[in-house]
This record gives structure tokens, C-alpha cells and sequence, in this order.
């Protein structure tokens, strides 16, 4: 049994501007696209349900190729509260988190500056117990020698009304003596001790609020690289199993595995136990070198404005190669991050004399910094650059003050490297940057900041089509799904994402006000804007 999706512009993404009338779409998969009539004549006895577009614009689903969805996740379990403007505002703030957050699940916020506020009063425990009654909250001033806690995390951290003065800390208390949940300076020690590390709960809550928010987004799947940061692989592993296959946040994930972590991972026999078409493994992921804002991505001649250095080497070339090597030891593609021409030509070597195996294909991550004849080796190798269009808004200007005269160097040469047959996939490296691809689109087309005339590498831009690409056909090529990802085919699967509005009907500059209108995945409606 299964649905007929019509009524908007359907783009396939097969060639540019593409379109079928309707598409109908049973278990999961796309069974046939073409007219209409056609369709409800051919499916009569299977069509279970019509869903009307409303005049949206529909896509393959579209997928990040390059983001870090547990830390995306973290940024919504943490509270930036440096734009409240009122003690009211912070309490409404913390009131939202307790609805998100599991009972029990520490809820941690900082940046409140009570001077910026038109009240000036402090957040203390009676107020912050009325708003969260079930969750330890601790709460860190701008200056971070202030903390505010309510009941619950008084009492997680053992603290109770009789507790002895601290040296070198002030406990607050009201005027009857009373412990008020204002904690300063050493006396902060108290709470911070007892504010437990990562657990698998918390992993779960971060992979919900990340996937929910993907969702919005248009998002209906990512490559992340999760797997060495939170207390050991398969802790890791159970969470991301937990969250989409116990708990159904349908979401296409594609883990790549950091080298840190393969050791482990090989002993988790892999993940073969929690594979599925929702939850897949990649490549093993390696730092090449670091980034351009520090000047440790490591270039082929010094910094313009810092010409002591050249930026840095993660890893020697012997241990650099070893890596390699060890991935091709276990059957796997090598994805290395890899933002500098210099770290690009060493990375290059190696994967050229330690050839990919057979059908795999290796990932350039990053790639901002390049020469024509890495382009060219690049040509010669089963490799695709995986690009953050964002790093436009974010780097430029300031990027060739580091750079100098570009010379021989290609920077941020997107276009270069589609002209010249390099698949590229477009990511946004959440939560370095926002995980919206309609800002990472416009920003591959304009190769502006949002609103800025300045236009950065003119000759660089893609054309509305290629930008979209990048997150439809690009990355399912990453990962070798291009035969059943990305396009809106038969046998192809059933992830959609439909925006209110048509992007190649508008001045790039209107994708700031386009928005997802719905994310479909597997067939089903994930999130619908009402």
C-alpha cells in the first residue's frame, strides 16, 4: 500500500530543471514517477493515501556530507543565555529546556548577565525550582565566577542547608539564612564536582535535538563523525542505535570511524549488529592538519601574515602513511581532513600509492586550499571533496590575509573541481557553522555573505543546480548510494524535501526567505511546518 505525492513543482535532480508531475512511493522506496492520471490509473488498488504538496517544490532528500550531529546536539542541551534581557526571559528559557530534556538530565546554561537586564534580578533557586522542579539546574554567569543552581542540583551535589562556608567562596543565602542557589567564586567548586560527565542519556537527548532540528532543516540524512569523542565507541554506537532504530528518529546516518576509534570499533565486530538503510559505516577518518583561522592548516609556503609558519603537520609523513595503510588493511576508503594545499599534497601521495579498495571511494574533507596539479592528481584517484559552501561567509575576507597573493593557489575553488570531473558533496560542519543548506546554497551560488554586495572568488560560483546537487546527488555519491540516493528515480529512496518556494524560479538572495515547508523519510513524514 502506498502514496501519490503531487501537487507541487517535483524536481528529479536526475538533469537540471527536471520535473515529474507526481511520484508514488510504497515501503519506503520510490516505485514510479511520470503523470499523474497515469499513476492513479496504474496504483488504483495500492494508493492508501494522496499527499498534496500544496504548490511546495519537492527534492530528493537532502543530506549533509559533513557535520558532527551529537555535538549539533550538544548546542541545544546547553543554554546560551547571553541574549536574556530579563531574569523572566532566562526562567523561560530554562522552563523550554526541562520540556526537552529527560526528567533528571542536568540542565546546564551560561553567558547571563543580570546588568543587561531590565530587572537586575538574580536567577536564584525559589525561581529556578518553579521552572525546572525535576531537573538539577546550574547556570554560569558571563564572568564565569557566579553560578546559580536550584533544589534539585543542591541536593544531586549533596549540598545541604547546614554546609560549612567556603574558603575563598561566598554561599548566598536569604534573609533568614537560607541557601539561595547563588554560588561564587571557589564555593562554585561545590557544584561543578557534581555535575556528572557524558552518559549514554545524554548522548540520546543530544542525537534527538540534533535529528529534530536536521529535520527543519530539510535534512534527511548526514555523514558525522562521532565516534572518539564521548567515552568510548560503543557507548557511542548503542546511542545512535537507541535514537533511530529503538526510538524511530528516522534519519540517514553514515558514520565515518575517527582512527582513534577503529581499534574498538573492530571489536564491536564493526556495528554489523545495528546496520541498517538507516544507520550505515564509512570511511576512517583522519586529521590531515588543522584550520586557517589559527594558522595551523598546513599550506606549501608561509602565512602572508605570519611568515614564520607554514601551519602544522598533524602527523608525520611515516605515521601519516601507517594510517593510510591501516585502513587499507581492514577494506577501508580514507577520509582525511584536509584544508591546506601542503597537508592536501601529502594525503595525496599516500592514497595514490596505497591505492582505495575496489567500489570505494576515498574524501577529501575540506579541500579549501589547493594547486592545479593536486587537482589533477586528484582526477587520477576514486575521490570526492566533501565542501562546507558556508566557509565562504564565514572566512572571507579575512582568509587572504592569511593566504597573501594566491599565486598558484586555488581557494575554495569549487567550480575548478566540478569542471574538471571531482564530485564534490556539500556539508555544513555543524555545529562550526549552521546546518542550514539553504544558506550553504546561496552561499555556493553568490559566494557572498548573507546580504553583503562583496563577492568572493566570482569565478567560483555554481549555478543554482550544481549548488543543490551537492547535497543530493554529491552526497549519495560520497557514500556510494548513487544508485539508489539523491534522485527522484524508480527504485530510488522515498526521502523528500519540499520547500515553500522554487529556488530556480527566484534571485538567489530569496533563499534567505524560503523555508522547508516538509522532510520526508523512508516514506514518511518527519516534520511539517504548520
Amino acid at each position: 500500500m502506498g502514496t501519490i505525492w503531487k501537487g507541487g513543482t517535483i524536481y528529479t535532480m536526475k538533469q537540471e530543471l527536471q520535473t515529474v508531475e507526481a511520484v508514488f512511493t510504497e515501503d519506503g522506496t520510490i516505485r514510479e514517477i511520470g503523470k499523474l492520471d497515469e499513476l492513479m490509473q496504474k496504483y488504483s488498488g495500492q494508493i492508501t493515501e494522496v499527499q498534496e504538496l500544496g504548490g511546495g517544490v519537492m527534492f530528493p532528500g537532502w543530506v549533509d556530507s559533513h557535520m558532527h550531529l551529537i555535538g549539533h546536539g550538544e548546542t541545544f542541551l546547553k543554554l546560551q543565555l547571553g541574549s536574556c534581557t530579563s531574569r523572566e526571559e532566562l526562567l523561560e528559557a530554562v522552563r523550554d529546556q526541562a520540556k526537552l530534556l529527560p526528567e533528571g538530565m542536568w540542565i546546564i546554561g551560561e553567558g547571563w548577565n543580570e546588568n543587561d537586564w531590565v530587572d537586575s534580578c538574580l536567577p536564584e533557586r525559589e525561581q529556578l525550582d518553579m521552572a525546572a522542579p525535576e531537573h538539577p539546574v546550574l547556570l554560569r554567569r558571563v564572568c564565569r565566577h557566579v553560578i546559580a543552581v536550584n533544589s534539585a542540583g543542591l541536593e544531586a551535589a549533596g549540598i545541604k542547608e547546614g554546609c560549612n562556608e567556603v574558603a575563598g567562596g561566598v554561599l548566598g543565602r536569604t534573609t533568614d539564612g537560607k541557601l539561595n542557589g547563588i554560588f561564587k567564586e571557589k564555593a562554585q567548586d561545590l557544584l561543578l564536582e557534581a555535575v556528572p560527565g557524558v552518559t549514554e542519556e545524554y548522548l540520546e537527548a543530544a542525537l534527538t535535538a540534533a535529528i529534530q532540528d536536521c529535520w527543519a532543516n530539510g535534512l534527511t540524512g548526514c555523514h558525522t563523525e562521532d565516534l572518539s569523542y564521548y567515552g568510548g565507541c560503543a557507548r557511542t554506537m548503542r546511542a545512535f542505535n537507541t535514537v533511530i532504530h529503538e526510538h524511530e528518529k528516522h534519519f540517514r546516518t553514515h558514520l565515518l570511524v575517527h582512527h582513534l576509534a577503529l581499534d574498538e570499533w573492530l571489536e564491536e565486530k564493526r556495528g554489523q549488529g545495528i546496520e541498517s538503510p538507516m544507520l550505515e559505516f564509512g570511511a576512517m577518518k583522519l586529521f590531515a592538519d588543522g584550520a586557517l583561522g589559527g594558522r595551523t592548516a598546513l599550506l606549501s609556503r608561509p602565512y602572508a601574515d605570519a611568515p614564520e609558519t607554514s601551519g602544522i603537520a598533524v602527523h608525520s609523513d611515516e605515521e601519516l602513511e601507517e594510517l593510510i595503510v591501516l585502513a587499507r588493511k581492514h577494506g577501508m576508503s580514507v577520509a582525511s581532513h584536509t584544508i591546506g594545499d601542503g597537508a592536501a599534497e601529502k594525503v595525496l601521495l599516500y592514497l595514490e600509492k596505497h591505492p582505495c579498495p575496489e567500489g570505494k571511494r576515498d574524501r577529501l574533507i575540506h579541500g579549501q586550499i589547493l594547486r592545479p596539479e593536486l587537482v589533477e592528481q586528484m582526477k587520477r584517484l576514486p575521490l570526492i571533496t566533501d565542501i562546507q559552501p558556508s566557509f565562504v561567509a564565514s572566512d572571507f575576507p579575512w582568509v587572504m590575509d592569511r593566504i597573501g597573493e594566491p599565486g598558484n593557489l586555488l581557494i575554495y575553488a569549487w567550480k575548478t573541481l566540478l569542471n574538471q570531473g571531482i564530485p564534490c558533496a556539500g556539508g555544513s560542519d555543524s555545529p562550526i557553522e549552521k546546518v542550514s543548506p539553504l544558506e550553504g546554497i546561496l552561499a555556493a551560488v553568490t559566494r557572498t555573505k548573507p546580504n553583503q554586495p562583496a563577492v568572493y572568488g566570482e569565478e567560483e560560483r555554481l549555478s543554482m543546480y550544481e549548488a543543490i546537487s551537492l547535497y543530493t546527488t554529491g552526497s549519495a555519491h560520497a557514500i556510494l548510494h548513487e544508485m539508489d540516493r539523491g534522485m527522484i528515480e524508480e527504485g530510488f529512496a522515498a526521502d523528500f524535501t519540499i520547500l515553500s518556494r522554487d529556488p530556480f524560479q527566484e534571485e538567489p538572495q530569496a533563499l534567505l526567505q524560503n523555508s522547508v515547508q516538509m522532510t520526508v523519510v523512508n516514506g514518511s513524514i518527519v516534520y511539517q511546518n504548520e
